[in-house]
């Protein structure tokens, strides 16, 4: 079982943080220790702060040990504030955060930023850091118009990067598409990693088990260790 994986999302708000809560749950069902760890957040004048922190709980209800805020995700990028209001990107920040964490734990489910490519304030993606670390890779992809492209186009960008796609998961952000099943169908026939799973459209998340969704056996070959 890996030791450490990053989740990455075909874009922004497709489920990311609803995935990691789902493969938390699914891998401490199974007797394994897993902390969520979410390195870099953002803040600022379109993102609510209670948005912010109903991540970072759900995070922490479905990781073996509830751990500070700080802890799982140690740096707060401040979008759109006044010039030297936002700390400047600290890679080894993450990379100390991450280690510590891997050394405690049998696993480390480590939620990305956005999209593959998007920036950081520095100008580069965040996905830099993941090549650095070397950590295999897991994409969301969001059901909705467009999203076929960005599923391809992220994957492309992963192998690109030289890392392993371990799989994708489905999350059904729209309960009223009609095409859904013919778009799973195309994904799978199209994306160069296996469907781990299928989440469906849930009213509040944040209190259900989601565990159930994930298919944690198309995963059991990889074993990367810090």
């Amino acid at each position: 079982m890996l030791n450490r994986l990053f989740i990455t999302g075909t874009n922004t708000r497709v489920g990311k943080t609803l995935v990691a809560r789902a493969l938390l749950q699914a891998l401490v069902s199974e007797g394994k220790s897993a902390v969520g760890y979410k390195p870099v957040v953002r803040t600022g004048p379109t993102i609510h702060p209670a948005n912010q922190r109903k991540e970072i709980a759900m995070l922490q209800s479905a990781s073996s040990d509830v751990l500070p805020a700080e802890i799982i995700s140690p740096l707060v990028l401040n979008e759109g504030g006044a010039p030297g209001t936002s700390p400047q990107m600290d890679y080894s920040l993450l990379s100390n955060g991450l280690a510590d964490l891997s050394h405690q734990y049998d696993c480390v489910v480590v939620e990305g930023c956005s999209g593959w490519r998007s920036l950081m304030n520095d100008l580069h993606p965040l996905s830099e850091w993941v090549v650095q670390e070397q950590l295999p890779v897991l994409m969301v992809v969001g059901i909705q118009d467009g999203c076929m492209n960005h599923a391809q186009l992220t994957a492309q960008a992963v192998l690109q990067d030289g890392l392993p796609l371990i799989g994708w998961v489905a999350n059904r952000i729209n309960p009223c598409m009609a095409n859904y099943a013919s778009i799973i169908e195309a994904l799978n026939k199209v994306l160069p990693c296996p469907l781990l799973g299928e989440i469906p459209y849930i009213s509040r998340p944040e209190e259900k088990e989601l565990g159930h969704f994930i298919d944690l056996s198309a995963i059991s070959d990889f074993a990367v260790y810090a």
